[in-house]
C-alpha cells in the first residue's frame, strides 16, 4: 500500500519555557493510500494539533511529517493543493447559502462543482432542498455534510476530518459514517479523528492517543484480541458505593465505571469474588474503550 501520510518523531509545545505547555510527544504514524485510519482519544489530548499541522497551519516543534510525499513545512503549497480539511468547529461562512458556500471553496481551490459532482452528489442531495438557506441556519448533521463537500469539491488525495461527528445526533452519525466507507472504497485516503469510542470499530486501523503521546496503533479487532486481562462485569443498586467496595478488596487490579455496570479485573490467580450483596462478576469481551482504559493505566 502506498504511504499517503508520514509523520516521525513529530512533537509540538506552545507557550514559552516557564510556560510552555506540549500537545504532542514524539508521535509517529504511517497511513496507506486507501485507508480508513482513525486517531482516537479524549479531548485535549493532541488530535486537533496534529491535523492543524498535516493541515499545514501549524508548524512542528520538531520531527517531520510528509502528506502524499510532500513536507508539511516546505512543501505546504503543494499539500494545500491535494488535502482537503474539515475542522473540528463549523468553519463556513454562516452568512452564505449552501450553495455560494459550495461555490466559494470550489472556486479558491481552482476546480468547480460541476466537474468534481460526481465525488459529492450523493451528500449534496441530502442538503440540496436547503440550498438556499444560509450555512447559519442549518442543522447539526446538515452543517457536518455541507463542510465534507466543501472539502470535497477539490478532490483532494487526502482528507482530513477533525471530530466531524461531534455534537451530531446519532443517525446523523451513522449516515457520516457510510458515507466515509464509500469514500475509502473509492481509493481516497481518510484520517479521521474522534473522541467516540464506538467510532473506532468503523475505521480500518487505529492509533489511541493521550496526553499527545501515541498509546496504540492497531486494527480494532487486533487491539481488542491483545487486551491482557480477563474482564469481568458487575453492577448494583448503587454503582459508586460498590465501586469504592472493590477499590478496598485486595483480589482487585483495578476496576472503573463504564455505562450502567463497572468493568472488574482481577489479580491474577485471586478469588473472583465481589464481596457486595447482589452482586456477581460476569465475563465480557473487552472494547475498545476498555483498551484505552488498560493503556492508560500501564502508561
Amino acid at each position: 500500500m502506498q504511504t499517503a501520510i508520514f509523520i516521525q518523531d513529530l512533537s509540538k509545545s506552545y507557550g514559552k519555557e516557564k510556560h510552555r505547555a506540549t500537545a504532542l510527544k514524539n508521535v509517529s504514524l504511517e497511513i496507506g493510500q486507501g485507508e480508513l485510519f482513525g486517531l482516537i482519544g479524549p479531548d485535549g489530548a493532541g488530535k486537533t494539533s496534529l491535523f492543524r499541522i498535516l493541515a499545514t497551519l501549524l508548524t512542528p516543534s520538531s520531527g517531520k511529517a510528509t502528506v502524499e510525499g510532500f513536507d508539511v513545512v516546505k512543501d505546504y503549497r503543494e499539500i494545500r493543493r491535494r488535502v482537503g480539511y474539515m475542522p473540528g468547529r463549523f468553519s463556513l461562512y454562516c452568512d452564505l447559502s449552501v450553495e455560494e458556500n459550495l461555490e466559494f471553496f470550489a472556486t479558491v481551490s481552482g476546480a468547480t462543482v460541476r466537474e468534481n459532482y460526481d465525488l459529492i452528489a450523493d451528500i449534496y442531495r441530502q442538503i440540496e432542498p436547503f440550498k438556499k438557506r444560509r450555512a447559519g441556519k442549518l442543522s447539526g448533521g446538515m452543517k457536518q455534510k455541507l463542510a465534507l463537500c466543501c472539502a470535497l469539491v477539490r478532490r483532494p488525495a487526502v482528507l482530513l476530518l477533525d471530530e466531524p461527528t461531534t455534537g451530531v445526533d446519532a443517525v446523523s452519525r451513522r449516515e457520516f459514517w457510510d458515507i466515509l466507507k464509500n469514500l475509502k472504497d473509492e481509493g481516497m485516503c481518510i484520517f479521521v479523528s474522534t473522541p467516540y469510542m464506538d467510532e473506532a470499530s468503523l475505521c480500518d486501523r487505529i492509533a489511541l492517543i493521550q496526553g499527545g503521546e501515541v498509546l496504540s496503533t492497531n486494527t480494532p479487532a487486533n487491539l481488542v484480541a491483545s487486551y491482557p486481562f480477563t474482564l469481568y462485569k458487575t453492577r448494583a443498586e448503587n454503582n459508586y458505593l460498590l465501586l469504592e467496595q472493590l477499590r478496598t478488596q485486595s483480589n482487585v487490579r483495578f476496576c472503573y465505571i463504564s455505562g450502567e455496570s463497572l468493568r472488574v479485573v482481577f489479580h491474577e490467580g485471586a478469588e473472583r469474588v465481589i464481596r457486595y450483596p447482589s452482586s456477581e462478576a460476569e465475563e465480557v469481551t473487552p472494547s475498545i474503550e476498555d483498551c484505552f482504559i488498560q493503556l492508560m493505566k500501564k502508561r
